[in-house]
């Protein structure tokens, strides 16, 4: 079957969102959607998905014309979608088999009143199988990894006999390891039951393993479409940006001070952290390396008060701080940009203005009340300074791009009077341009004398922005390199274990 949308434009208050944009593939194929934060590519996918129903042009199966204007009708034509945010399409205190049979009990139920659960969890499982997937279908989902849940929704679209399957950024929260499984199970639905696959990811390496096509994005218009076979990330990152990538950004030579803070044999008591001790500067940008899951966030979330400390000490400029809390923490001069923007670092569903003075509310109150026009006065500054691309102060961050949303979770610190700041993957989901605006913004903040801790997976990127780096293997601190000194192969080798 072959999937067509044509000459698609969609507008939201101040912003022409898409231009007229092309696409095209078929069913049992994998196909590549690219673009920098903000070029349409997840607005045009949420058009496909029946989210937006006030768009403009065509959409085509098979050369005939179909109506899509709300998610019922495209998973009755076969198109369904699975996002980067798996919690929000989830519910917690159901089973998986409960919530991979989802849709089909609400369809199902008409006016019965009874559920037959020992059918439904029969048939979950049986669709786990047909993917190879081993998790017991009667385990809360609650208690299931990122990884888990997005095999949950990927059953559950399953259920529905899907034609086109949409997967927004799949392998952002994954290891190396969750990932070559989930490549597993993208191949098995491709060539096993013929469903086409539209791939949404910022991961160009992963992108020319797995995919046929590729399609890129810019500025809500369709640039180009290649086979992989035939083109090269190069190619492909001058059609997003004209070459601007990580790669190429050349840090500034920041003047680097006294010790700001000094971790020493900090141990947790969830047994996530073992023995860490390191210091950092004022103005110095030291990196924390390591594969998922080595502890890296662990280590930030312990600093920050939200892992108990079982032992060990904290220092911020020579006086020893204990954060029971992240309250605590802030008020210790600590500041943390999470791993999980949406659910840990943004208010998703309030104003860019009141997310950017959240932190310093103290700034804008007076006897006890909220002055929500300075708020928005200084976000309007702000969001200028930042470069962040919103129609205005007043716009939900839900409907900001991954990059954008990214400049809010660090904007909001700004304006406190944070010594430390910490950065947890704070480039996850974001294109190659706003990586370099971000690391701008963190290296303004080094200029300023702050002490920046950057807690990254990516090496390259360790390696294009920070000063010295602190390698963790299995939960521990292994390893200490001056990144002028060092290289991404010493950085892997320490990173997977080498002595």
């Amino acid at each position: 079957m072959k999937l067509e949308m044509e000459k698609i434009f969609i507008g939201f208050p101040g912003v022409k969102a898409l231009k007229g944009v092309d696409f095209a593939m078929k069913s049992g194929s994998i196909h590549a959607l690219i673009g920098a934060n903000g070029a349409g590519k997840s607005t045009l996918m949420k058009v496909l998905s029946g989210a937006y129903d006030h768009y403009e042009g065509e959409i085509l199966l098979d050369g005939k014309a179909v109506e899509i204007r709300n998610p019922k009708q495209a998973k009755m034509l076969g198109i369904d979608i699975v996002f980067q945010e798996v919690d929000t399409a989830l519910i917690p205190y159901l089973t998986v088999g409960e919530n991979i049979m989802l849709d089909s009990l609400a369809n199902d139920m008409g006016g019965k009143h009874f559920v037959n659960w020992k059918q439904t969890h029969k048939r979950a499982k049986e669709v786990l199988e047909e993917l190879h997937i081993n998790l017991p279908t009667r385990r809360l989902v609650s208690r299931l990894t990122l990884a888990e849940k997005q095999m949950v929704l990927i059953a559950r679209s399953l259920v529905q006999k899907p034609k086109f399957l949409i997967l927004d950024e799949p392998t952002a929260p994954l290891s190396t390891a969750e990932t070559k499984e989930l490549f597993r199970v993208i191949r098995n639905l491709c060539s096993m039951h013929g469903v086409g696959i539209i791939f949404i990811s910022h991961r160009l390496p992963e992108l020319f393993e797995i995919c046929e096509d590729i399609t890129v994005m810019k500025d809500g218009e369709f640039v180009s479409c290649r086979p992989i076979k035939s083109t090269s990330i190069k190619e492909v990152v001058d059609d997003m940006l004209g070459g601007n990538m990580v790669d190429d950004y050349v840090k500034k030579k920041s003047v680097i001070g006294e010790e700001v803070l000094s971790i020493r044999n900090l141990t947790d008591k969830e047994g996530t952290l073992d023995n860490a001790s390191f210091s950092v500067k004022s103005g110095e940008i030291v990196g924390i390396a390591g594969l998922v899951g080595a502890g890296k966030t662990e280590l930030c979330k312990t600093i920050f008060g939200d892992n108990t400390i079982d032992s060990g000490e904290i220092m911020v400029n020579g006086k020893l701080v204990k954060p029971s809390s992240p309250y605590h923490a802030v008020k210790e001069g600590f500041a943390l940009v999470p791993e999980e923007r949406r659910k840990e670092g943004v208010l998703v569903e309030e104003p860019v203005f009141s997310n950017l003075s959240a932190p310093s509310l103290h700034n804008f109150t007076s006897l006890g009340f909220l002055n929500t026009k300075k708020e928005k006065v200084a976000a309007v500054k702000m969001i200028k300074d930042l470069g962040i691309k919103t129609p205005s102060e007043n716009q939900k961050v839900a409907l900001l791009s991954g990059g954008n949303q990214q400049k809010v979770a660090v904007g909001k610190w700004l304006q406190s009077n944070a010594h430390v700041y910490m950065f947890d993957e704070p480039t996850k989901g974001v294109d190659v341009g706003a990586k370099s605006e971000i690391f701008q913004l963190i290296e303004g903040l080094a200029e300023r004398g702050k002490a920046i801790l950057y807690a990254s997976s990516e090496i390259v990127e360790i390696l294009a922005i920070t000063d010295r780096v602190y390698i963790m293997y299995d939960n521990r601190i292994v390893k200490e390199v001056v990144t002028s000194e060092t290289n991404e192969e010493e950085i892997m080798y320490y990173s997977t274990g080498g002595e």
